[in-house]
């Protein structure tokens, strides 16, 4: 993988010290994963050879941005990531400050900002900048909205809840996510989610971000069970809602027709992959149950991990064998 092309006085350009920032992050986790095992030194080496690796990598990816010809408009989006990138960052350093000195309140922070700082609002951006035009060149008769101000108030909560979040203020959550929450239907609802079930591929896109709202009203419910009663309940469901939900679908979603299009294929979700896409939502729906009161059955997360596995096998059983081959249209790319 390597950074993706710009286009500068005519000409293409690939900031090549993305491959060695990239090789040395990646270098990094595979040593982070033999450090489990290993001790701890190994892992405070991987993490500052990951850290490096960041480094250049973001350093690559903002040269792309700021030798863009395109509008300061047309950028938000790209400024927005790479914001969140360097605090992803910030949120890595943290887990090393853990290691070092060993106080929870490190540990706690680069948890909270690798979700909330950093991950969340890369795929809000990413989500908001892609479906629209996605749904444009699916649908009919579609006009593309992007409105501006709903984004920079999702970026605000998620920024509320992350610091909530490391103050251990669960009970007041629901402060930034019930507005969230709702802001994200809107966003649904905006972006045609029904017409979006007609075009199977768009319609993967179209339930990813649907998980959205769905996480963050369950962290509202359980935010406003704490505010009320004292109790946390639901356990971790509302965070699988979000990593199993809408990350892990959208990123689905959105391999999935990135590689149909690169390789000159059809956009096109047949049924092998539109089935198997649907039983990926019942492995974010059963991670979830196990974790509802009535339920807290272990056998929720076998069946979660079950279909989750084999859902990803099968879906890399059929597409990763494309990326070996030349575009079947016989063009570059």
């Amino acid at each position: 993988m390597t950074a993706a092309p710009n286009w500068v006085n005519g000409k293409k350009v690939k900031p090549a010290y993305f491959i060695p920032g990239f090789l040395l992050m990646a270098v990094g986790m595979l040593l982070f994963y033999f450090a489990l095992l290993s001790g701890q030194d190994v892992m405070f080496f991987s993490i500052c050879l990951y850290l490096l690796g960041w480094v250049i990598s973001t350093w690559a990816l903002l040269d792309v941005i700021l030798t863009s010809s395109s509008s300061t408009r047309d950028k938000v989006h790209a400024y927005i990531v790479i914001g969140n990138v360097l605090i992803g960052w910030l949120g890595a350093f943290a887990y090393l400050l853990w290691l070092l000195n060993g106080q929870s309140i490190w540990l706690r922070s680069s948890l909270t900002a690798g979700i909330w700082l950093f991950l969340l609002p890369i795929f809000l951006s990413v989500s908001h900048r892609m479906i629209p035009f996605f749904s444009s060149t699916a649908l009919q008769n579609y006009e593309p909205k992007r409105p501006y101000s709903p984004l920079f108030m999702l970026l605000a909560g998620m920024a509320a809840h992350a610091f909530l979040s490391m103050a251990g203020e669960i009970r007041y959550l629901w402060v930034s996510d019930l507005p969230m929450a709702v802001l994200s239907f809107y966003l649904s609802s905006l972006w045609q989610f029904g017409r979006s079930l007609s075009v199977r591929l768009l319609a993967m896109l179209h339930i990813g971000f649907a998980w959205l709202a769905i996480a963050l009203m369950l962290y509202s419910a359980q935010s406003l069970t704490a505010f009320i009663s004292g109790h946390v309940w639901l356990a971790i469901a509302p965070l699988h809602a979000l990593t199993i939900g809408y990350f892990s679908s959208m990123v689905l979603a959105m391999v999935t027709r990135v590689t149909l299009g690169h390789s000159g294929r059809l956009l096109r979700a047949d049924k092998t992959v539109w089935l198997l896409f649907l039983g990926f939502q019942f492995a974010a729906i059963a991670r979830i149950l196990g974790d509802f009161p009535l339920v807290r059955a272990s056998s929720f997360y076998i069946i979660a991990a079950l279909i989750w596995l084999v859902s990803f096998v099968l879906w890399d059983v059929k597409h990763v064998p494309i990326y070996w081959k030349q575009r079947i249209d016989g063009k570059q790319g």
